[in-house]
């Protein structure tokens, strides 16, 4: 079984490692029959996404895809508009194949450290990947609320940059543990 990690530089983080620490952590967490390759390009938003999607994941046949944007989609001074979000994401979801996407929300930031977004604003693009999951028919991991919900969220977004945006590796525990739990219930119910 293979899974393709559609997304920016909070997918492609290497923090401190020699690949990315996202599938790193999932490799651990799924075992050995699944196959984790790793699609993050840093500074990317769902305009980006779309011109990727034959090259970076439909070349690989995945079984399952992760597709997790909005960061830099949702940031002031490069935005991209909610309707041009919900857009992009359904061409990525619709070429990809709703029943093979995980669609992810945009995870929320330390807005103490973080110039350029704003929870606020983080919400309501979270908000249209969930009703662009309810549109399309995919799945869907609410990364923002269960991120925002941590009593540590300070420490898990605590990355080497410490922008109040880039998880630190308590952050990549979070999100590979949604992730792989989320994969596993996939697989149960479709066998």
């Amino acid at each position: 079984m293979k899974v393709v990690c559609f997304g920016d530089s909070l997918t492609a983080r290497i923090e401190g490692h020699d690949r990315p620490l996202l599938s790193i952590l999932l490799e651990q967490k799924l075992g050995a029959e699944w196959e984790v390759v790793n699609a993050g390009v840093p500074g990317n938003n769902t305009f980006q996404a779309r011109e990727r999607v034959e090259s970076d994941v439909l070349r690989h046949d995945p079984d399952l895809v992760t597709v997790f944007f909005g960061a830099n989609d949702a940031a002031f001074h490069k935005q991209v508009p909610l309707p041009d979000f919900k857009t992009n994401l359904t061409e990525v979801v619709t070429r990809i194949g709703p029943n093979r996407v995980i669609l992810i929300s945009p995870a929320p930031i330390d807005e103490r450290l973080q110039e350029f977004r704003t929870n606020a604003v983080m919400q309501q693009y979270a908000d249209a990947v969930r009703e662009v999951s309810e549109e399309v028919g995919s799945h869907y991991l609410d990364l923002f609320t269960r991120m925002i919900e941590l009593p540590n969220l300070h420490e898990v977004l605590r990355g080497e940059r410490n922008d109040g945006l880039h998880f630190g590796e308590l952050g990549y525990e979070v999100l590979a543990d949604e992730i792989s739990q989320k994969i596993e219930a996939i697989a149960r119910f479709t066998k």
